[in-house]
């Protein structure tokens, strides 16, 4: 038999480094999990660079490696992937950045880069939208909440460039910093001066907002300035269901992961109580999942808690995390004519508290599968299993040869 659906699931930033609080383990060979196991013990396993040995991937540019979109062919900046993400419909020209929001004190000085991890940011995004006015610079903008403490902003008109810097110094305890151009060409002024126009504008809306003047009653930190980075020009994406013949979907609470499925054409199901933290429904969402198989070839799921865990450095947390995605992966087991591919994206070391170029592990299960030794999901067992080590843009090639869809190079 021969797979013809596809269930591509990235465990965002699940894989580590050994933890001193775990006894030299990592929060995925610390957990317990009968699921991945199996999985693995049915699979073909290995480990993976999703962008290349040494390179820290970003989210964006591992999973457009992932999706066979090399990034140093297709990425200008993670912007504009999150700005669709957000429901903001980019189209090519258009100026995109990824913000938070965060707090800063009397002294103006950064207290928290993601004012507590807030959620329910409509309000405050609506404020800013209604309040907010570029037209004396000849720029129009859009502005949405994404997941959390994330938010999209996108810049049109005339005249705009996207290199420019960040306000972001990438500590607490810092001033924000001047966007500034990164070149000499107009364009790039005209953009950083409506960036900073759009930054001041926005303070001064978000520090009167009831919303913040209620979180500050509370003892919470406040949403009172905009983080913006990640500046991109939207580009042209070929189609996915063009480039392999196959329709698709994405599930994800991550804007970034749906906006990027969306600008290589992938249909976004959204699932509530989906929140891309370790409280997420998980169930949930790996019932959607199910249920988009059943009428679609491909579906692309994120699953990002593990990730967070991560970045704040609580290794127990991550594992016990790990654990709940586990139980939650248990309807997979009865797929039988669905090839099944499970990675992480990148490595988040508790440790480091961000990205790593460590290689993250990797199993392909399903029919026509060489099944190899492993029988564990974790760093080091995959480590050892019949795939070796490969790159994040050989996935796609690998699937679409197990799923009789590649195509013969040579006579």
């Amino acid at each position: 038999m021969i797979a013809e659906k596809v269930l591509f699931l990235v465990l965002d930033g699940i894989s580590d480094r050994p933890c001193e609080a775990l006894n030299g383990q990592t929060p995925l060979s610390a957990a317990r999990t009968p699921v991945l196991d199996r999985l693995a013990a049915e699979g073909v396993c290995g480990i993976m660079d999703t962008v290349a040995p040494g390179i820290r991937p970003g989210s964006d540019t591992s999973h457009l490696a992932l999706l066979g979109y090399p990034p140093q062919d297709y990425y200008t900046g993670r912007g504009p992937l999150e700005a669709e993400g957000t429901s903001i419909h980019m189209t090519a020209g258009m100026i995109g950045f990824r913000c938070n929001f965060a707090t800063v004190g009397g002294d103006g000085l950064i207290t928290d880069r993601r004012a507590g991890r807030i959620s329910g940011t409509g309000p405050l995004s609506e404020a800013i939208r209604e309040g907010v006015d570029l037209s004396a610079l000849g720029v129009g903008f859009r502005f949405e909440s994404g997941a959390g403490h994330r938010a999209a902003l996108a810049l049109t008109g005339e005249g705009l460039g996207d290199a420019v810097s960040s306000n972001d110094p990438k500590k607490e305890g810092a001033r924000p910093l001047t966007i500034r151009a990164c070149s000499d060409n107009p364009a790039d002024e005209k953009t950083a001066h409506a960036c900073n126009e759009f930054i001041r504008q926005s303070t001064e809306i978000l520090a009167r907002h009831p919303v913040n003047a209620q979180r500050v009653k509370e003892g919470l930190p406040p949403a009172n300035l905009l983080l913006i980075r990640g500046a991109g020009k939207m580009g042209a994406f070929p189609p996915f269901q063009e480039r392999y013949g196959l329709s698709g979907s994405v599930i994800s609470a991550a804007t970034l992961i749906s906006g990027i499925g969306k600008v290589v054409g992938l249909e976004h199901i959204p699932v509530p109580g989906t929140t891309g933290s370790v409280d997420s429904d998980l169930d949930a969402k790996v019932k959607a999942a199910l249920a988009e198989l059943e009428q679609k070839d491909f579906v692309l799921m994120n699953i990002k808690g593990a990730d967070e865990a991560g970045h704040d450095g609580k290794a127990i947390e991550k594992r016990d995390f790990i654990e709940v995605i586990d139980a939650a992966l248990e309807p997979l087991l009865a797929l039988s004519d669905t090839l099944i591919v499970i990675c992480a994206d990148h490595s988040t070391p508790c440790s480091v508290r961000d990205h790593s170029a460590d290689p993250v592990p990797v199993v392909i299960r399903g029919p026509g599968v060489r099944v190899d030794p492993t029988v564990r999901f974790d760093e080091v067992s995959c480590a050892q299993g019949g795939l070796n080590r490969i790159r994040g843009c050989d996935i796609m090639p690998i699937v679409l040869d197990l799923i009789n869809k590649s195509h013969k190079y040579g006579a």
